[in-house]
C-alpha cells in the first residue's frame, strides 16, 4: 500500500481527521500499519480534493503542497467577518453591491503576481504559535503580505452567481495552466446589465500559499464594499482532480471490504509532471546505496527513476550525474 488516496473532503472535516479516516480504513481492511500524511491542508469550511499520501508516498507530500491549485468559491457581498468566512463574526458591512461588469473589470488586478496579506485565522506561526490561537484568544494578529501567483481567475455567467453546479465549470486545466470555460448553462441567464450582485462565484487556478478568503476580502474591497466566502471547492490539487476523489463513506466501504488496492493510485500519479527514467538492474541497486551515477544520457532535471515498474527514487540530474532527491524503499 505505497500511494495516493484522493477524498472529496465534506464540509466541517479537517485534513488531519481525512487522514485519520485513512487510517481507520487501513486497520479495518487489515493492511497493517503505513505511514499516512495529506497533500496540503484544506480547512474545514472548504470541501474537495484532498491528497492523502500512504506509504512511501509521504515522501512525496512536501512536492504536493508546492503545486498549484483549483478552487471554486462564493464571496457574498456587504459583510465582512473576523474568520473572513460563514463561520465567523461579522466586523463590518457596506450597502454597496458590484455589478457583474464592475466585478468583470478588477478581476485582472487579482491576475498574475500579486500581493496578500494572510487572514489573521491561518495556521501560519507567529512568535512560535498559531495564528488562529492568538485570534481565538483575543490578540491581535498582524502578519506580513506575501507573494503569490494567480494564474487565472474568471466568474460564473450565471444570475447572482447561481447555484454552484460542478460539471458546469469544470473543463479541466491544460497543460499550459489555462483553464476551460465551460459553455453557458441553459436554465440560469447571465446578468443584466447593470444588475447588482449580492454574491458571485468564481474559479481561481492559484500558486502554493495563495489564500482564498485574503482574495475574496480583496476583490470585495477592490470593489467598494466588503465581503466574504461561503462557499469553497477545491477541484485540483497538482495533478489530482475530483475524478478519481471518493467519499468518507466510499472509503469506509471499502476498507471494511478489504477493497482498497481498487482506488489506490501509485506514486508514479503524485508525479505526472516529472518524466521517468529507466534503469538497469545495476543501476538501481546503485542509487538505492545513495551512490551517484555517472555517464546518464539525459537533460539536467528531475526524474522519476524506475527498474522495470518499480519506482526505485526521485533525482536530480545535473551535468549526467544522478543523485538521489527520495528515494522508495519498496
Amino acid at each position: 500500500m505505497h500511494g495516493w488516496i484522493i477524498l472529496d473532503k465534506p464540509l466541517g472535516l479537517g485534513s488531519t481527521q481525512g487522514v485519520s479516516a485513512v487510517k481507520r480504513a487501513l486497520r479495518q481492511g487489515g493492511y497493517g500499519k503505513f505511514k499516512v500524511g495529506h497533500g496540503g491542508t484544506l480547512d474545514p469550511l472548504a470541501t474537495g480534493v484532498l491528497p492523502i499520501a500512504v506509504g512511501e508516498a509521504t515522501k512525496l507530500a512536501g512536492r504536493m503542497l508546492d503545486s498549484d491549485k483549483v478552487y471554486a468559491f462564493t464571496i457574498r457581498f456587504g459583510e465582512q467577518t473576523d474568520t473572513l468566512d460563514a463561520e465567523g463574526q461579522v466586523i463590518a458591512t457596506s450597502p454597496v453591491r458590484p455589478t457583474a461588469e464592475a466585478l468583470a473589470a478588477v478581476l485582472p488586478r487579482f491576475t498574475g503576481p500579486i500581493s496578500q496579506v494572510p487572514p489573521a485565522y491561518s495556521a501560519l506561526k507567529v512568535d512560535g504559535e498559531r495564528a488562529y490561537d492568538l485570534a481565538r484568544a483575543g490578540e491581535e494578529v498582524v502578519l506580513a503580505s506575501r507573494a503569490v501567483t494567480v494564474h487565472s481567475l474568471r466568474s460564473s455567467p450565471a444570475r447572482r452567481g447561481g447555484p454552484f453546479v460542478e460539471d458546469e465549470w469544470w473543463g479541466g486545466a491544460s497543460t499550459s495552466g489555462s483553464l476551460a470555460a465551460p459553455p453557458l448553462p441553459d436554465p440560469l441567464a447571465p446578468p443584466r446589465a447593470g444588475e447588482e450582485l449580492e454574491d458571485a462565484t468564481l474559479l481561481a487556478h492559484v500558486s502554493k500559499g495563495t489564500y482564498i478568503r485574503s482574495l475574496a476580502r480583496d476583490i470585495a474591497l477592490a470593489l467598494g464594499t466588503v465581503g466574504h466566502v461561503t462557499m469553497l471547492r477545491r477541484l485540483k490539487a497538482g495533478p489530482f482532480t475530483l475524478d478519481g476523489a471518493i467519499s468518507l463513506d466510499k472509503l469506509g466501504e471499502l476498507g471494511q471490504a478489504r477493497a482498497l488496492e481498487q482506488i489506490l493510485l501509485p506514486l508514479r500519479a503524485g508525479l505526472d509532471d516529472i518524466p521517468a527514467l529507466s534503469l538497469t538492474p545495476d543501476q538501481a541497486g546503485a542509487l538505492r546505496q545513495g551512490r551517484v551515477l555517472t555517464g546518464i544520457a539525459a537533460d539536467d532535471g528531475p526524474y522519476f527513476a524506475c527498474d522495470g515498474d518499480k519506482p526505485v527514487a526521485l533525482i536530480e540530474v545535473e551535468a549526467n550525474e544522478a543523485r538521489v532527491v527520495r528515494g522508495f524503499n519498496l
